[in-house]
């Protein structure tokens, strides 16, 4: 079951907030959370307010457990921007936006959580299955295919 939160109109330019919210993308809560926590950026305050959104969204409306969600998506969308003026030289203005975002995370408890040490296991067996030969004729065959070094003169 999938689970989301809104911060609407975050105060905060959703350039610099994309950057936190690629990080957490596919990780567990947990994880997500201790990312955000630790992270010096303006945004990363802002996401941690969502995710904790979320999360309570979970256990309390979903009645789903903490321990098994994940963040499935963590996007974040513009916002209306404000125009304001400021005076430049020679009686003339120039425009300052002032840009707002609104970020969006849905966590979910149908994607399996994978840690870092599982997926180096998959791949590990994944390479030796593809690099074994399947029989004595593609083993032969592989061992012709081989490029040769040129002797040296």
């Amino acid at each position: 079951m999938e689970v989301r939160s809104i911060y609407r109109y975050a105060k905060i330019s959703p350039f610099k907030a994309r950057e936190v919210t690629r990080e957490i993308q596919g990780l567990p809560v947990s994880a997500a959370l201790d990312l955000v926590a630790f992270s010096p950026k303006k945004a990363a305050t802002l996401v941690n307010k969502t995710l904790k959104s979320a999360v309570a969204n979970a256990e309390n409306n979903a009645n789903l457990k903490v321990d098994g969600l994940v963040v499935k998506e963590a996007v974040v969308g513009e916002g209306p921007t404000m125009k304001r003026m400021m005076a430049r030289a020679r009686g003339s203005g120039s425009r300052i936006l002032k840009r707002t975002s609104h970020i969006r995370i849905i966590l979910t408890d149908e994607i399996k959580i994978e840690t870092r040490e599982q997926r180096k296991a998959a791949q590990k067996a994944a390479k030796r299955k593809s690099s074994e030969p399947k029989s004595e004729a593609d083993a032969a065959q592989a061992k012709s295919e081989r490029p040769r070094k040129k002797a040296k003169k």
